[in-house]
């Protein structure tokens, strides 16, 4: 949807409300309904004000410490969410309503850094400096129940019934009975100008995956969001909830696969087809990067349950080709060719995770990174290096990394590890169901 376009719906009433977003640390979208007519008299050349606690807050919404960018002492000011109109589309199934998403500012236009949106464009402004740009697509499974969301709340969310009973990968069968769920979502998706290609049943108990086609690294971005938070809307509205838990029970958990290649400028001919060096350097790179960036591919607590032995989540610091043992698959042939990233679950931030990748591939490239050899057989039983396996090692890993450092800056830095202090202060002050099971009787 174009601006004219958008102006035109809001004065004909098509259009009266307009949803104004940004990104949190979180990857979730927070912001504004702002009325059609407000949004197109006001919004569109001035953008709105937004606090800037919502980059300094966690996952409950609490405020926290440790921020340079918002505290009670600096008084919780305002930034400017300033609408990017290359993301204006319809949102189908909210009646009358549109999405634009924003880049954050502040009151002098200064970019808001640890903003993730702002993060990656500046990870693909490194890439346009040597006249290439980036292509993705993120693959999120999610696991879907019959109970609604207030339901699940109170039931504390143990108990839910799944919406298939047993294993329905690629069943046609098992996914016919939640195709009614499914299929809103992959046309609503439709009509808000996502390009979907497929849905798919998955393994763990009522878990399944829709799949769109790649676009360039921003625009995967912005869409993953999008959908994100429209599959949730939707399940609300048919009853049911969804969760991108990395890893909700002991099963299968729910995974993101990242895609990503290179192009010459903005949509050419594909950079690791014509240069067999470059491609070769920046999969070194990401092997070499893995460890120390793995913060931002597996954010939080729960991220690291995923990562377990034959469980289709990687283990080992390896690639491979089409081997989805290892860390890093290597896909596809000539214009296609392009490396899948295995380590992030569906709780990932998109684009932490894809300027986490350009990143490391830069930093292979720029050093010449020797790559050595693809992986033969089971990974997971290998002597390659581990994965971190808790957010505390990761944290560390991260703290210490010059790659971070020099290419997101310390500030951004600085942002991410105090989220992960915060993440590992609440579990360590936690009191689990585990833990009341074991010992409110027994001991």
């Amino acid at each position: 949807m174009t601006a004219d376009e958008l102006i035109a719906a809001v004065d004909t009433g098509t259009i009266d409300t307009v949803l104004l977003a940004i990104t949190d640390m979180q990857g979730r979208l927070q912001g504004k309904r702002l009325t059609g007519r407000h949004f197109v008299d006001e919004v569109l050349a001035h953008g709105a004000e937004g606090c800037n606690y919502l980059l300094a807050v966690d996952v409950e919404m609490n405020t926290v410490e440790g921020y340079a960018m918002a505290s009670w002492e600096s008084g919780y000011g305002d930034f400017v969410m300033r609408p990017d109109l290359d993301s204006l589309r319809p949102i189908p199934w909210h009646e009358a309503t549109a999405l634009c998403l924003a880049d954050v500012v502040w009151g002098d236009g200064s970019d808001v850094v640890a903003s993730p949106r702002q993060i990656l464009r500046r990870q693909l402004s490194r890439l346009a400096e040597r006249g290439w740009s980036a292509n993705a697509a993120t693959e999120l499974e999610f696991m879907v129940f019959r109970d609604g969301y207030e339901e699940a709340w109170h039931k504390a969310y143990r108990d839910l019934e799944p919406a298939n009973l047993y294993n329905v990968d690629y069943s046609l069968l098992g996914t016919a009975r939640v195709e009614p769920l499914i299929r809103r979502i992959r046309n609503g998706m439709t009509g808000a100008g996502l390009a979907v290609e497929n849905s798919k049943g998955e393994c763990n108990f009522g878990q399944h995956e829709i799949n769109f086609r790649y676009a360039d690294a921003l625009t995967a971005a912005d869409e993953h969001v999008i959908y994100k938070n429209g599959a949730k809307e939707i399940a609300a509205q048919e009853g049911m909830s969804i969760t991108f838990m990395a890893k909700y029970n002991e099963r299968e958990g729910n995974s993101c696969h990242v895609h990503l290649s290179l192009a010459e400028g903005e949509g050419g001919e594909s950079v690791f087809a014509r240069d067999r060096a470059v491609f070769e350097h920046f999969l070194a790179g990401q092997l070499a990067c893995l460890r120390e960036l793995t913060l931002f591919f597996a954010p939080n607590v729960n991220s690291y349950k995923r990562f377990q032995s034959a469980s289709f989540a990687p283990t080992a610091v390896a690639w491979g080709h089409d081997n989805r043992t290892c860390s890093l698959r290597v896909v596809g042939h000539g214009q296609a060719l392009r490396v899948e990233n295995r380590l992030a679950g569906a709780d990932v931030n998109p684009y932490l995770v894809l300027s986490a990748m350009i990143a490391a591939g830069l930093y292979g490239i720029e050093h010449e990174l020797e790559l050595e050899a693809p992986h033969e057989g089971n990974a997971y039983a290998s002597d390659k290096p581990r994965v971190p396996s808790t957010l505390q090692a990761a944290r560390e890993l991260f703290a210490a990394s010059e790659v971070a450092a020099e290419a997101f800056g310390s500030g951004v830095v600085e942002h991410y590890l105090n989220h992960a202090d915060v993440e590992l202060r609440a579990f360590e002050a936690a009191v689990t169901d585990w833990e009341r099971f074991r010992g409110f009787e027994r001991l």
